[in-house]
Formats: structure tokens, C-alpha cells, sequence
């Protein structure tokens, strides 16, 4: 048998506990050049969040649809020449035990969005559970948008909002190493004092205290040269207010529109004006022809621990709904990588 998750009823604002259902069906079985998969590990992301409501680029989940998700597996059945019973693959299984999965032929790049399996080489001392976090997806945002985009240099005041998230804590990091001075912006005193005592930021500001925004604007005298955003509204808005001149910003995801019951005011833009800032938004997908690049570059950093990654197992299908309704609320500490 199988075990799944599915979407159970049309997602309001924001998901709760009640819009998914756990089921058990008959565990599929693999057709020609196919492969059975049983999932072991499955990455759970705000963005899913926004495509269960049918707003995300990723496409709309259908109502009695399984749950999407990045996943990592192990082949237990193969009927392709290329994988057999025991290869470690990635694929987009979702929420669910098992999945059937078509091979791509050799030498065809597959997308990020790609149902296909993909056979894992992973780098010795580098756990699967990595090509989930620090060097799937949110890691290779965090790359394109600090390496690619916004481009520190030694002396630059780089701010990033979400600062213990895997996002955000890979490009505050990925910054450090670049030279820049990193400020973080994170949800209360524990993940404030991990940005600065484990993950080397040289401050972290506390955006549930009430002078959040005096306190940024303390730990940045000199104005913030770089700024990483993947929360919006509040945030964005007060960082923008103590721009230096030149700032470049890089806008990676919307998280506090994510689960808004309703649009959220927009920024004053006058700012970007006043300091002559650059503004980019940036979609991973468009640099996703780069994921060997920067998985060469950075898995060897993430094996020597000079890259810090923080994980936070859910145990069991049935765990997931509620972590992600706790992930949209800022209650993870870490990569949420939900363990079937």
C-alpha cells in the first residue's frame, strides 16, 4: 500500500490542518523504462503554501491531488536500463510513500519543476537530505540572488530578512565569505542569537520587537548597501527606509503575502528614487541551467562545515500538515525535510 496526502478542499488565506487528507492506495507499480520510488525524504517550502492556493508559477494542486514537494528517494523497482533497486534519485514525489517516476535520457537537463528521477552523485560527507536544502533549490536562490544579483564586496552592509531560514541563512553566509558585513532579520531571540553565534552574521535584529526598525537602523550606521528579501510588506518596507546610496536589492519571495487574507499596501517606492537603488526580482527557475555549477562550488563548503546548515526533521506523513501551518507562521527553525 501507499500512503499519501492530499488536498482535501480549496485552501483559504492560508492552509490549516483541515484542508488535507492522509489516505492509503494500492502502491503503484512501474511501467515500461519507469522506476518505483520509495520516498524517503521530501523538502517542505513557504512556496507551496501559495501554489495550494493556486498562485505560484509552479502551477495550481488540484483538489484530491498529492501535495507537491521536492523529494529525495530510493529506487525499489526498475524497469530502465539506467537506475536500479538501491539508486539514490531526486524527483517531485510530494507528500507520499511511494511514486512511479519516468527516466530522462541521457544527457536531456531536466527543469526544477521535472517529475523525472534523477540519479543523486553525492559528494562524500554531503547528506541527501542537502540536495533538498543548502544545495537544492533554496540554496541555489541564495547563490543567484548574492552571487549573481546583489554581488557584496568587502566592506558592503548586507542585510537578509528570513535569516535563519535556508534561504536566507546560505546567502547571509555566502555574503560573509564575500567580506561583506551581515545583518540578519529573524523571529525572536534564539534564532537572533544562532544568526550570530553559529552562523557568523555580525548582528541580528529581532523584527517581532516593537523598535525592530530603530535597532536596524543602530546595527547599519552607514546604510544597507545590500539587501535579500524573501518576506516583503513590513519588512521590506522599513530596510527601505535606511538604504545607502547605491543600494542594490534582490526580492526573492514574498512571505508575508503568501499568507495574507488580503493584498497587502504596497512599500514606498519613493526611497529606490531618492538612492538611486536597483530593484530585481528573481525567479530560481531562470538560473536552474547553473545547479552543477553551483553545487560543485558549494557542497564542498557545506562538507568542511564552513558552510553552517540547520535542519528540522517531521516525522511521519501525518506530521506534515501541521508543520507547514507552523512554517507559514515562522515557527521552523531550520529547513523543515519532512521524513515519510
Amino acid at each position: 500500500m501507499n500512503k499519501r496526502i492530499v488536498l482535501a478542499r480549496p485552501v483559504g488565506t492560508s492552509p490549516v490542518i483541515e484542508d488535507f487528507r492522509l489516505e492509503e492506495v494500492a502502491r503503484p507499480s512501474p511501467g515500461p523504462d519507469q522506476v518505483l520510488i520509495k520516498v524517503d525524504h521530501v523538502s517542505l517550502d513557504p512556496y507551496i503554501a501559495s501554489a495550494l492556493r493556486g498562485r505560484h508559477m509552479s502551477g495550481a494542486v488540484a483538489v484530491e491531488a498529492v501535495v507537491p514537494g521536492e523529494s529525495v528517494g530510493t529506487v525499489v523497482e526498475s524497469r530502465h536500463a539506467s537506475l536500479v533497486p538501491g539508486d539514490r534519485v531526486l524527483c517531485r514525489a510530494g507528500w507520499q510513500e511511494y511514486v512511479v517516476a519516468d527516466v530522462p535520457a541521457a544527457g536531456v537537463p531536466q527543469g526544477p519543476l521535472s517529475l523525472a528521477a534523477q540519479k543523486i552523485d553525492l559528494l562524500d560527507g554531503v547528506p541527501a537530505t542537502a540536495l533538498l536544502g543548502v544545495l537544492g533549490m533554496p540554496g541555489l536562490t541564495a547563490w543567484a540572488g548574492t552571487v549573481r544579483v546583489l554581488k557584496p564586496i568587502p566592506g558592503d552592509t548586507f542585510v537578509v530578512s528570513a535569516a535563519t531560514g535556508p534561504v536566507g541563512a546560505t546567502a547571509g553566509q555566502l555574503a560573509k565569505r564575500m567580506g561583506a558585513r551581515v545583518v540578519g532579520i529573524a523571529g525572536g531571540p534564539q534564532k537572533c542569537a544562532f544568526a550570530k553565534e553559529t552562523l557568523g552574521f555580525d548582528e541580528c535584529i529581532d523584527h517581532r520587537d516593537p523598535d525592530w526598525a530603530a535597532n536596524l537602523a543602530k546595527a547599519c550606521p552607514n546604510g544597507i548597501d545590500c539587501y535579500y528579501d524573501g518576506v516583503g510588506g513590513r519588512i521590506l518596507e522599513g530596510v527601505m527606509a535606511h538604504l545607502a546610496m547605491g543600494a542594490r536589492i534582490v526580492l526573492v519571495g514574498m512571505m508575508e503575502q503568501y499568507k495574507a487574507a488580503t493584498p497587502l499596501p504596497g512599500p514606498n517606492l519613493v526611497p529606490i528614487i531618492k538612492f538611486r537603488a536597483h530593484m530585481e526580482g528573481l525567479v530560481v527557475y531562470d538560473y536552474w541551467h547553473e545547479i552543477d555549477t553551483f553545487r560543485r562550488r558549494v557542497a564542498p563548503l557545506v562538507r568542511d562545515g564552513q558552510i553552517i546548515v540547520r535542519e528540522e526533521p517531521v516525522n511521519g506523513l501525518a506530521a506534515a500538515p501541521e508543520a507547514l501551518v507552523r512554517l507559514m507562521a515562522g515557527g521552523n527553525f531550520g529547513k523543515m525535510v519532512l521524513n515519510p
